[in-house]
């Protein structure tokens, strides 16, 4: 079975879902909203409540905040661990990011499109694109990913 990032928004309403779906194909499944260090995943918000208006500098210097070390370790240590990214959209710059790192280590990322989205080409570098749950499963256990 795969080992899957999922790479997506704390606003995506499909998230809970893959999640669920994947663990009960018998996939691990590395879940941001509930790291392995304990609580709810992390928010700009547990630094500081005036995080969303913030200056330059104040976000600077946040990315050095123990609580954001903490969660981007827990974050980078799951990129590495995993063989899949799913990126489920929509979402944001966090989850394209982390979705063009596991690209680039040489991984497999698969972008799931619940919901019709204005096409984008530089999906292209990826491995594959669906469109719902059921093929997101199918294409995992098609392609050898599961054993």
């Amino acid at each position: 079975m795969s080992r899957i990032y999922v790479a997506s928004s704390w606003r995506n309403k499909y998230y809970p879902d893959v999640v669920a779906a994947l663990n009960k194909a018998g996939h691990e499944v590395y879940d941001f909203r509930n790291p392995p260090h304990g609580g709810a995943g992390f928010h700009w918000t547990d630094i500081d409540e005036n995080a969303p208006n913030w200056s330059f500098e104040e976000y600077a210097e946040g990315l050095s905040h123990p609580k954001a070390e903490r969660q981007f370790q827990a974050d980078l240590d799951a990129l590495n661990w995993a063989d899949t990214c799913v990126l489920v959209l929509p979402c944001g710059r966090s989850a394209h990011t982390e979705a063009g790192w596991m690209a680039g280590a040489g991984k497999r990322v698969i972008v799931y499109i619940p919901e019709m989205q204005e096409p984008e080409l530089m999906y292209k570098l990826f491995d594959q694109v669906v469109g719902d749950i059921d093929s997101l499963v199918k294409c995992l256990l098609r392609d050898g990913i599961s054993e």
